[in-house]
C-alpha cells in the first residue's frame, strides 16, 4: 500500500492528491489517514510542495463533500426516510436513525459541520443531514473547507516531519489501516445480519410483556 499510493502520488501530483481526496469523501477505497500522511512524505522528499499538497488535498476533500450533500438535498427527507424504511437492513439505518441525525444538526447546525469534518467516517456522512437541513451552500461550504483543512494539515504535517522514518511507519500503518478497513466491514455485516425491523422489535416486545 505504502509503495502503491507513494508511486501514484509521485506521477500523478497535485491533480492525484486531488482527485485521491475527492474520491476519500465519495466512497472511501483509501481513507485519508494514509493519503495525506503519504502525499506529505513526498513533498517532504522535494517531489511536490507541502502548500500545493494542502491545497490539493482539502480542495479534492470539500469538492467530495458535494455530490452528498445535493444527493441529500436533492433526494430530500421523505423520500430518504421511505427508501430507509424499505431498505434498512442494508443501509444499516431507520427512519428514526435519519430524524435523530437531523435533530442533532438542527441543534448543532454549523458546528457539526466544522468538527464533523474531522472526524473519520462522520467527514462523509456529515454531508447528509446538512444536504436534509438545506444548510445554505456558501456555509456548508466555508465550514466543510475550514474543518477540511485543519484535519489534512494535521496529517500532511505528520508525514512530512517523519521525512525519511516514515518508510519505518509504513511497516506499521500497513496492518492497521487493513484491521481498521476490516473492522468496518465486520461492523456493517454485524449490523446487516442482527438488523431487526422496528415492527418486529415492537411485536416481541409485547409478546415478551404479555407473556409476564
Amino acid at each position: 500500500m505504502f509503495d502503491f499510493i507513494t508511486n501514484f502520488l509521485e506521477k500523478s501530483g497535485y491533480l492525484g492528491v486531488f482527485a485521491l481526496m475527492a474520491l476519500e469523501n465519495i466512497f472511501p477505497p483509501i481513507p485519508s489517514e494514509m493519503i495525506m500522511p503519504f502525499a506529505g512524505f513526498v513533498a517532504a522528499r522535494g517531489d511536490l510542495n507541502v502548500v500545493g499538497v494542502l491545497i490539493a488535498g482539502t480542495a479534492g476533500s470539500v469538492v467530495g463533500a458535494l455530490p452528498w450533500y445535493y444527493a441529500a438535498k436533492v433526494y430530500g427527507c421523505e423520500r430518504l426516510k421511505k427508501l430507509a424504511g424499505r431498505r434498512a437492513r442494508w443501509l444499516t439505518i431507520t427512519p428514526d436513525d435519519i430524524d435523530k441525525a437531523l435533530d442533532a444538526f438542527h441543534k448543532h447546525g454549523k458546528k457539526a459541520v466544522l468538527f464533523g469534518r474531522l472526524v473519520p467516517a462522520v467527514r462523509t456522512l456529515i454531508s447528509v443531514p446538512a444536504g436534509l437541513g438545506n444548510m445554505n451552500l456558501s456555509q456548508f461550504l466555508l465550514y466543510s473547507t475550514i474543518g477540511s483543512l485543519a484535519w489534512t494539515g494535521l496529517l500532511t504535517a505528520a508525514g512530512f516531519l517523519l521525512e525519511d522514518n516514515y518508510k519505518e511507519v509504513a511497516k506499521y500503518v500497513d496492518p492497521v489501516s487493513k484491521t481498521i478497513l476490516g473492522a468496518m466491514l465486520a461492523w456493517y455485516l454485524y449490523r446487516v445480519v442482527t438488523y431487526k425491523p422496528a415492527a418486529k422489535e415492537a411485536s416481541n416486545k409485547q409478546e415478551q410483556h404479555e407473556r409476564t
